[in-house]
């Protein structure tokens, strides 16, 4: 999430009352998760597990409840609570805006797009020409759509990411803060939820094709000419490369790469990253061939122990 003007270190430790490490006019241009994160951009981290990680980073502005060394270069933002005042930020530069109607008029819409009855079109979205929207859609704010664009009934884009911090008291929602985003041709069956990011883009390029009943998470990226089918649940900061197919009641973990052209049989539990161009099945997942063949072989054990008792 880019802010909408530079910001400096002492402004930023202003709003979330923080101590810093750094000049007071130390430019700050917005804020992300530590995947995504760019220069310029602040990241937080509550866990000495990942302390390294964060401050060797592209982050130029570490958010941390430990005073460090702070690298050359970086900045620092001491926080009892990193999480806590990701969200406080988070608040102050993407609010909840209250709808007013049913189509916002900041939205905008291209030449040609059919909406039909009971639609919800948030604030400031975006869709292109030619697109048609089926009826109950509901469109977060923020969202961006491409040309071409169709969306059948019932589906959801922009809902908040699934990501929450266990305290004693209850579970701690993280502020969902940035976008989902079609690029052109892509259709979406009835009934999806496509997550928007925590601080980005959750991502579909130009020519996916998605079956009813399917979830996408928090800032996954889609690649171009996906196919995915029916009941697939994609966990949040998955990057799916181009050309791949993912069949009906697929399951992923987060945080994994699924290769350009895979092929991911039906029911298959994604749990980790796989190469492209080839053929996968199977909990845990595996090549096809080489599952199916096991497959076979666990058939047989009943014939070989009848023989061993023999």
């Amino acid at each position: 999430m880019r802010f909408p003007i530079a910001y400096t270190l002492k402004q930023i430790a202003k709003i979330i009352g923080s101590e810093y490490i750094g000049s007071d006019d130390f430019s700050v241009l917005g804020m992300n998760e530590i995947h995504v994160v760019e220069k310029g951009e602040i990241v937080f981290v509550d866990h000495p597990k990942y302390y390294d990680k964060a401050l060797n980073s592209k982050a130029s502005v570490v958010l941390i409840n430990k005073v460090v060394d702070c690298p050359e270069g970086k900045a620092l933002l001491i926080s009892d609570d990193p999480f806590r005042d990701f969200n406080v930020l988070t608040q102050f530069f993407k609010p909840f805006e209250k709808a007013t109607s049913a189509v916002a008029t900041t939205a905008k819409i291209g030449k040609n797009t059919v909406i039909q009855p009971n639609v919800f079109i948030g604030n400031n979205v975006v869709i292109g020409a030619n697109c048609l929207i089926h009826s109950n859609v509901s469109i977060y704010d923020n969202c961006i759509i491409g040309n071409n664009v169709i969306i059948h009934a019932g589906t959801v884009l922009g809902g908040d990411a699934f990501y929450y911090k266990n305290r004693p008291e209850g579970f701690d929602k993280l502020k969902s803060g940035g976008r989902v985003v079609l690029e052109d041709d892509v259709e979406l069956g009835a009934l999806c939820t496509i997550d928007k990011g925590v601080t980005g883009d959750t991502l579909i390029k130009k020519g996916t094709k998605i079956d009813n009943q399917v979830h996408v998470g928090h800032d996954t990226v889609i690649g171009r000419k996906c196919l995915i089918a029916s009941q697939t649940g994609i966990a949040g900061c998955v990057i799916i490369e181009d050309e791949v197919t993912l069949w009906g009641q697929v399951g992923t973990n987060s945080g994994i790469t699924i290769g350009k052209k895979a092929v991911i049989m039906g029911q298959t539990g994604v749990t980790k990253s796989v190469t492209g161009g080839k053929s996968y099945f199977g909990t845990p997942i595996e090549e096809s061939r080489e599952k199916l063949k096991q497959l076979a072989y666990v058939k047989k054990i009943p014939y070989i122990l009848k023989k061993m008792e023999e």
